[in-house]
């Protein structure tokens, strides 16, 4: 598949929380993305850098729409979380996982090389979105990372001293998205293989508890991603454990 030339309108910019721009007619229009390389994270997920070079910026957390064509039209088209921070560079980067019969992260893993071209329409949704502005607890679950190392990788970029810790489920190590890059803000929980001396299990009120312990004036922000049943566990332990409820806020797939 490739994607159709997208026309462009001279973007007007507005302000967003977090001293980060963007550019809403520019957010709102197809523009062509070019794969500029393609990082190998597990077995089944890989990340995607794309050249955009008329991106209008976008706040950690946000989300875009991507659209493939093919020669005889069919358009296919999936909305994706955006796994790097704004670093004003003209590139993001998407990280996707090999679904089963996906059309989209099926061509993505099996024929995308780079040099091709599609198109991205975006930042869309600012619920989930988290401009660096209060303290954040970040609990993502397999692929449900994705919008969250944004924040990570935000958090560092940018030097911020608001307190931010994440809290990331895999089944085993190798299935651990980003694990080179995790430092002391991250505690891996494994629920199905474990290095020696690392239990195993589902995430529980035992690995939350640490982390609320030791919360900042003002509370947490949390932030849960992950797949319907982890995103309902997950949000049940924090309310369990006294997250407010107005103050956990949840994006799920499925």
């Amino acid at each position: 598949m490739r994607a159709t030339e997208a026309s462009f309108a001279p973007p007007t910019r507005f302000a967003v929380p977090g001293r980060i721009e963007v550019s809403a007619p520019a957010a709102a229009r197809w523009q062509t993305a070019t794969l500029t390389s393609i990082r190998r994270e597990t077995p089944r997920a890989a990340t995607f850098r794309f050249a955009v070079p008329e991106w209008p910026g976008h706040v950690p957390g946000q989300h875009l729409m991507l659209r493939l064509t093919a020669e005889d039209g069919y358009t296919a088209q999936r909305h994706y979380s955006i796994a790097s921070a704004d670093d004003g560079s003209g590139h993001i980067e998407l990280t996707l996982d090999h679904i089963e019969g996906g059309e989209v992260s099926g061509w993505f893993h099996t024929e995308a090389r780079p040099g091709d071209r599609v198109e991205v329409r975006g930042p869309v949704s600012g619920f989930f979105a988290w401009p660096g502005d209060r303290p954040a607890l970040l609990v993502g679950g397999g692929s449900g990372v994705v919008p969250l190392m944004s924040m990570v990788r935000h958090h560092r970029a940018r030097g911020l001293s608001v307190p931010l810790r994440l809290l990331v489920s895999a089944r085993r190590p190798e299935e651990l998205i980003y694990a080179r890059e995790y430092g002391a803000e991250t505690t891996p929980v494994f629920t199905r293989g474990a290095p020696e001396g690392h239990p195993v299990g589902r995430l529980s009120a035992a690995h939350l508890a640490p982390l609320l312990a030791e919360r900042p004036p003002g509370g947490w922000e949390a932030y849960v991603c992950g797949s319907d049943g982890f995103a309902e566990h997950a949000s049940r332990l924090l309310v369990a454990a006294g997250q407010p409820v107005d103050r956990i806020r949840i994006e799920r797939f499925g």
